[in-house]
């Protein structure tokens, strides 16, 4: 696919072309083996020395040809599909990282996220240090050790909402010799193109904007191709030496750098720990994919509006939303996100956790959901819902105040979702 094309264009047409006679639609492969004249055809698939199919486990024609559409979005040169967000952050993460080894993360990031990072790659042996999105490169630098395998980060965090300073964070991670990974689920590459300011891997939670529409769970890893594993061989030896559990293949000399990274993660770990994405969810996600630039649109314009208006509410303590010329973040936004940012606003109102809870119970519009990212606003009040486990001292510290109420501007039309705010702010 002519990689001069379009967003727009990439989001039809990418990542499958119908031979004469075939289906126009990308076909579900519903089906969990694929049939082989001899055991030699099936053994090239087992030595990696030949493409194709032979359990939908490791990879199906489906899943590959919309994981092919997210990474001609991107601009990466590998991409595979996987069961859940949370599973493309622990397979891209865990495919350079083991026991023994260091990550550098943000600090704001989603809360899977953090919990994965953590508590559970804590107890594989996976230490991680979190920094400040806004720390110095100085601060920064001092986070790294020897034994680092990666830097990770969200473009827009969810739902703190901050901004990263991508090219920064790439600044480095490159300097200490290791990957920057960024999730870039909220902004999509509709609004950023992470490898443009020096990503190398991005990830996705298809659950959100791609799908759009709630239907599927899924996620996504995309490699942009241009990290040199091989100029340090000690530190990822994975990918730099034979692989015995795979006949010995050295990932890098037989694929290169741009398909070395998600040969290994779909050769390894998805043959291991099996987090695959299905046919059908596959499905779902790429009729989703065909309208992401038209929805970014309209989610980014919501959101600008509802903000603007929750900033001039005189019962509104606070309001969170790059797009505001006040925000903390906007200047990094203007840079990294210049077109819009997500719909995905966060605020609190004057009465603290008292007036969130009676806002949420008068809201007629916005459902009440954990979702994000959606066709429909969605609103949640975390401190009486996800984190209600919480007290009020823990959630200032997590940057999650009891206040906060996290709202996702749906594709409705903004002055109903204005009137239904304003109602139920009317009755705190």
């Amino acid at each position: 696919m002519d990689k001069k094309l379009h967003l727009e264009t990439l989001c039809i047409q990418a990542g499958y072309s119908p031979k004469n006679g075939e289906p126009r639609q990308i076909p579900i492969y519903q089906s969990t083996t694929f049939k082989y004249a001899t055991s030699e055809d099936m053994g090239k698939l087992f030595d990696l020395e030949a493409e194709g199919y032979f359990y939908s486990r490791l990879a199906n024609p489906t899943c590959d040809a919309v994981a092919a559409r997210i990474a001609a979005l991107e601009g990466g040169t590998a991409a595979m599909l996987t069961g859940s967000g949370q599973a493309a952050t622990f397979f891209t993460l865990f495919n350079i990282a083991s026991c023994g080894d260091h990550i550098v993360s943000s600090s704001a990031i989603y809360g899977g996220s953090y919990n994965l990072l953590a508590v559970t790659m804590k107890r594989m042996g996976i230490e991680t240090t979190f920094v400040d999105p806004d720390c110095t490169e100085e601060e920064l630098n001092a986070a790294f050790k020897p034994n680092t395998k990666a830097v990770f980060g969200e473009t827009i965090a969810n739902p703190a909402l901050t901004v990263l300073d991508i090219e920064k964070f790439a600044k480095a991670a490159h300097a200490h010799g290791v990957p920057l990974v960024v999730d870039n689920t909220f902004a999509t590459p509709i609004n950023c193109r992470p490898f443009e300011w020096g990503a190398d891997i991005v990830t996705h939670s298809t659950t959100k904007y791609m799908d759009g529409h709630g239907s599927a769970v899924g996620g996504c890893i995309v490699d942009s191709g241009k990290f040199d594993w091989t100029k340090y061989p000690d530190k990822f030896p994975g990918l730099c030496t034979p692989d015995d559990s795979y006949h010995g293949v050295t990932y890098t000399e037989r694929f290169g750098l741009g398909g070395a990274f998600i040969t290994k993660c779909t050769a390894q770990l998805m043959r291991d720990l099996g987090s695959v994405q299905s046919p059908q969810s596959a499905y779902y996600l790429n009729l989703g994919l065909e309208s992401l630039p038209l929805r970014m649109r309209q989610h980014c314009a919501n959101g600008q509006a509802i903000a603007e208006y929750l900033q001039s509410n005189e019962k509104v303590a606070w309001v969170k939303y790059c797009g505001l010329p006040g925000d903390k973040h906007h200047a990094l936004a203007q840079k990294y996100l210049p077109n819009g940012s997500c719909g995905v606003v966060s605020f609190g109102l004057k009465g603290g956790r008292k007036a969130a809870e009676t806002f949420m119970k008068h809201l007629e519009l916005g459902s009440i959901e954990t979702h994000v990212a959606d066709s429909r606003t969605c609103c949640l009040h975390p401190a009486s819902a996800t984190h209600r486990q919480m007290t009020d001292a823990e959630l200032d510290a997590a940057g999650v105040g009891a206040d906060l109420i996290r709202l996702s501007c749906g594709l409705e039309n903004a002055e109903d979702l204005i009137a239904d705010l304003e109602q139920a702010i009317a009755k705190v």
